[in-house]
């Protein structure tokens, strides 16, 4: 998220029946805090059980060399350093710092762990040395200091009493000065991220718990209250993932706010014996099944709400949690860590941590991963993917919500589909938000008006949706689903109606995957008084040739072919988005937008259905 607000975040939930446990008090510490090192993810019972599968399963022996290979490459560059590098796509914080910290604390730190080299004590402890004696942490934007405490925990926790005693002193000084303390502010506000509902919750709020568990024993109040504080705010996050898993951020967001909500019910697991019910929050396990089915075939994101299409490298880890949790292994990326440590590459910054829980894992009954799922709550979305000998062929996200949500776009009704391994539909993604930043652009607020939807990534005329009266659409407004059924031939219905409040009477869009290799787009419109001009869109880089009665669109060797099955007397246009419309716009090789505009002039009555087909040969 940007440097420029931790932004707006979707409204708190005025009522949570599940809550997370929270006895804590500086009674509850000193009776219940594990009082021996590691207890962060790691306890003597997990370490023992990590040690036995380094010797006898291939797969943690092959996700360890990854790490020793990436711990090598720390080895090879320099000390961590205030330093914020001149790239112009780059956010003005210190997030990247941070996040680099973390990365090489997992990477040595584990090492050490299991192999206790001298080596990489000594680089350990330059490294902490070094980002303690930072000026700040940069409090002003707490997502870097999140990260940075946690990675001084972890330093401190799994090197157990083994860094000297000077460090040690300094580190845990630092903890409480430059991460904790700044939690507090002097006036005696909450900072937003406390309760807040988006994915600074949980990254915050897991740096405040891991830091507080470090000191308990130097200051029991401070950790107490912090940890108390932590827990308590934690709920109004994982609310967020009720009732079926979907993530309203998206897979990007969902990918790094899960991770340090695992990371926290590690945490709170080895050193209390319990996650005070993580784990078991409505939704939130399910929510593993959006982490698998946001990946398409192509290997690509469904890349709504400001996700970009390439996964982020931590997924595998988070997902590998749930695998330890469930016994099911369709959580595993075995096919990745498998390779050799120099196919696999650099790998996620909590690496360390996800190695710990995927030894956990005991294989029990692989659950049912759906061909057609939805999710609902806050940013509602479809997914119908493949079966049979085409399951990897077709792949279809649809989805609602609304643009004020956080990382919230004006894209309800859009939708992506893939078949044959080429995404013909796309979302326009995320951009650099380092380089809108620099521009003085505001990206974050998300009034009617706002600068926001000024961007071709975020505003309804870069996704494939219906506009009106070429207005944008409402930024309140929210697009729910309103039926859903499965089976071979699923279909889901979402109600558009507040997202055109005041453009039309009402308005319905229906997805039907019709056959194996095809996808039915279905609108029920109503008009109003003010309703001049309905335009159907859709978004591609395809090669596209007009036809009668429709288009056919060519990419890859491949063809698809657009039906108009309600309009066939009206010609479809395209318009070209290459260059893109503004120069702060991404831009997207060969974009287009084909559209179907029907004008309220040629309606008999106020009713009008547009029905498109996309159909492979």
């Amino acid at each position: 998220m940007s440097d420029l607000a931790y932004a707006q975040l979707s409204e708190n939930h005025d009522s949570q029946p599940y809550q997370l446990d929270n006895p804590i008090s500086v009674q509850y510490l000193k009776r219940n805090l594990r009082k021996s090192q590691p207890r962060l993810v790691l306890n003597q019972a997990i370490e023992q059980n990590l040690r036995e599968k380094l010797q006898t399963d291939p797969f943690i022996q092959h996700i360890f060399q990854s790490i020793k290979y990436n711990a090598e490459s720390v080895l090879a560059i320099d000390l961590i350093t205030v330093d914020i590098p001149d790239n112009p796509r780059s956010q003005q914080n210190q997030l990247r710092i941070s996040r680099d910290f973390l990365y090489r604390i997992n990477m040595l730190g584990m090492v050490y762990l299991v192999e206790k080299d001298p080596e990489i004590l000594q680089r350990l402890n330059e490294e902490v040395l070094a980002a303690c004696n930072f000026p700040t942490w940069n409090p002003k934007h707490f997502l870097d200091v999140g990260e940075m405490s946690l990675a001084i925990a972890l330093a401190i926790d799994w090197t157990a009493g083994e860094l000297p005693k000077s460090t040690l002193s300094l580190a845990k000084k630092s903890l409480i000065e430059k991460g904790i303390m700044p939690s507090w502010p002097e006036n005696g506000d909450t900072p937003k991220w406390v309760n807040g509902t988006n994915n600074w919750n949980q990254v915050c709020n897991a740096g405040m718990i891991a830091a507080s568990i470090t000191i308990a024993e130097e200051n029991p109040a401070l950790a107490a209250k912090t940890i108390k504080r932590s827990i308590a705010g934690m709920n109004h996050a994982l609310a967020e993932y009720a009732p079926d898993g979907a993530y309203p951020e998206g897979p990007t967001y969902w990918g790094y706010g899960t991770m340090f909500s695992v990371m926290t019910a590690a945490m709170l697991e080895s050193a209390f014996g319990t996650d005070f019910g993580i784990g078991e929050y409505p939704g939130f396990k399910e929510s593993a099944n959006f982490g698998l089915l946001t990946l398409a075939p192509s290997k690509l994101l469904y890349n709504y709400a400001d996700s970009p299409d390439i996964p982020e490298l931590y997924n595998d880890f988070t997902l590998s949690w749930f695998a330890s949790k469930t016994g099911d292994k369709n959580y595993l990326n075995h096919a990745r860590f498998m390779q050799t440590p120099e196919e696999i590459g650099k790998i996620s910054r909590l690496a360390g941590a996800g190695l710990v829980w995927t030894a956990q894992f005991e294989e029990k009954e692989s659950g049912f991963i759906p061909s057609a799922w939805k999710g609902e709550g806050a940013n509602p979305l479809v997914i119908f993917t493949g079966q049979g000998e085409n399951k990897e062929g077709f792949y279809f996200g649809g989805k609602g919500g609304r643009g004020s949500i956080s990382h919230g776009n004006m894209d309800a009704g859009s939708f992506i589909f893939e078949l044959d391994g080429v995404r013909w539909v796309i979302d326009p993604g995320n951009q650099s938000y380092g380089l809108l930043a620099r521009a003085g652009f505001d990206l974050w607020n998300r009034c009617q008006e706002c600068d926001r939807w000024k961007l071709l990534t975020k505003n309804n005329f870069g996704h494939s949706t219906i506009s009106v009266n070429n207005k944008r659409h409402v930024v309140d407004g929210l697009a729910t689903i309103i039926d859903f059924k499965d089976g071979e031939n699923p279909e889901a219905t979402f109600d558009l109606t507040p997202t055109f409040a005041g453009q039309l009477k009402s308005a319905k869009r229906k997805f039907t995957k019709d056959s194996p290799r095809s996808i039915v787009i279905e609108d029920q419109i109503e008009t109003n008084d003010s309703t001049k001009l309905i335009t159907w869109q859709l978004m591609t880089q395809a090669n596209i040739e007009l036809v009668d009665g429709g288009a056919v669109l060519t990419q890859d060797g491949k063809t698809l072919m657009l039906e108009n099955l309600s309009h066939p007397g009206i010609s479809l246009s395209v318009i070209s988005l290459d260059p893109a419309p503004l120069e702060l716009d991404r831009h997207i090789e060969n974009l287009k937008r084909i559209e179907l505009r029907v004008p309220s002039w040629i309606l008999e009555g106020n009713k009008v259905k547009i029905k498109v087909r996309l159909y492979g040969e």
